[in-house]
């Protein structure tokens, strides 16, 4: 028997996604030609899912950073930093990043997966309690597939939930460690975090806060969702990612927690990882400034997608809660998803495909992530595309059609 067997399930379902036109998995851009323009099978697409929320991949200065960066101290690093030791461009980020957040200690990953990966697995011990919210990300589920704590869920944003089971684990003995994120990926709506933290320091627990969609959008500073609700201190440890709003790849985690550098020694994700090479980090730094200085850019970002998100749901579309850079379109099915995301891509407008299980309650979604690069222009050309698919796929009426031409 093939030791792949046990994959059959997944291979049919895969298989069913790619009989019905383009591999989600393999779309390939010809070129990329801005932060949301690329160019697929030859013809202009608008680039509507890349989570580039503040447009940075193309910034120059991050890019000259980068460049120079790369000259200096070669393509990579060849080993972790354990080993082979830390560059300057690691050590400034850090110094950076515990700067901006005004916390005393930061540690850089080499992928956003790999810091929530690694914090959470390594702070949750044996005698300890891992508590996280029912949608949290696959990377926070990863974790605790690595922890031998016992691990609950609570229902998604319901802060009274989350009193109930802490109630009923408070005492068990050892930490409990509650897990969050800023905004939810899928959806993006945003945690109710100041009921989140009234629980917590309730029960005495640690919060971990995964602002990985959050940062650099929210918050005056682009701190993120605590720094929005005025609650930094409350939370113990971010966690974060440099792939969305600074435009590159890693991870990150701030804490002001006593002893934090023994994480260095006691985190394997960590430890036995390559560290970046010094022209993605070096890029990092120069993006790092530009959210710090970019109120600008933020308000530009909130203004798409309180306009991406009204437009929807005035085109008659169902969509998440909250508005945030995150606007999911829900569909009743995982064929309709398949068959409208290929619709949308021939018609040349790149959305994600998010299909069950990996969405909350099992949902068929089309995820657009908007950026502050995004025109008017973009925007209304693909509402117009929605919902003329929309309309042909009898998902909306079709006396809207007028509206969006």
């Amino acid at each position: 028997m093939s030791i792949l067997k046990k994959f059959e399930e997944l291979r049919g379902a895969y298989n069913h996604v790619k009989e019905a036109g383009n591999d989600p998995f393999s779309v390939c851009f010809d070129e990329i030609l801005s932060p949301t323009e690329g160019v697929v099978s030859g013809k202009k697409t608008i680039l509507l899912g890349t989570n580039n929320y503040l447009g940075l991949t193309f910034d120059k200065q991050s890019i000259e950073t980068a460049v120079s960066a790369l000259r200096e101290n070669g393509t990579g690093t060849t080993g972790s930093r354990i080993a082979n030791g830390s560059y300057g461009w690691h050590a400034r980020l850090e110094s950076n990043l515990a700067s901006f957040y005004g916390r005393d200690h930061a540690m850089v990953f080499t992928t956003g997966y790999q810091a929530n990966l690694g914090i959470i697995a390594t702070l949750a011990g044996r005698d300890d309690h891992l508590v996280i919210d029912a949608d949290s990300h696959a990377c926070i589920y990863d974790a605790c597939k690595l922890t031998p704590a016992p691990v609950t869920r609570f229902k998604h944003n319901d802060p009274n939930d989350l009193r109930t089971r802490l109630g009923r684990i408070k005492n068990n003995g050892g930490n409990i460690i509650v897990v969050t994120e800023g905004i939810f990926s899928m959806l993006g709506d945003k945690a109710p975090l100041k009921e989140i933290v009234e629980v917590t320091k309730e029960f005495g627990a640690y919060l971990i806060v995964d602002e990985a969609h959050s940062m650099g959008v929210l918050g005056k500073h682009g701190r993120g969702l605590a720094e929005e609700c005025g609650v930094e201190d409350d939370v113990d440890f971010i966690l974060g990612t440099f792939s969305k709003s600074l435009g590159a790849i890693g991870g990150f985690c701030v804490s002001n927690i006593a002893d934090f550098d023994l994480l260095k020694v006691a985190c394997r994700p960590y430890m036995f990882t390559a560290s970046l090479p010094s022209s993605v980090v070096a890029s990092v730094v120069t993006a790092l400034e530009k959210v710090e200085k970019g109120e600008l850019l933020r308000e530009k970002l909130m203004s798409n997608a309180r306009y991406l998100h009204s437009k929807m749901i005035a085109a008659g579309f169902s969509v998440g809660p909250d508005v945030s850079p995150v606007v999911a379109l829900r569909l009743q099915s995982s064929e309709m998803a398949i068959s409208f995301w290929n619709a949308l891509l021939n018609e040349g407008l790149y959305v994600n495909l998010a299909l069950p299980p990996a969405t909350p309650a099992n949902m068929s979604l089309l995820r657009c992530s908007v950026s502050s690069s995004h025109s008017k222009i973009q925007i209304d050309k693909a509402v117009a595309l929605f919902t003329k698919i929309g309309i042909e796929f009898g998902v909306i009426e079709p006396e809207l059609l007028a509206q969006f031409g």
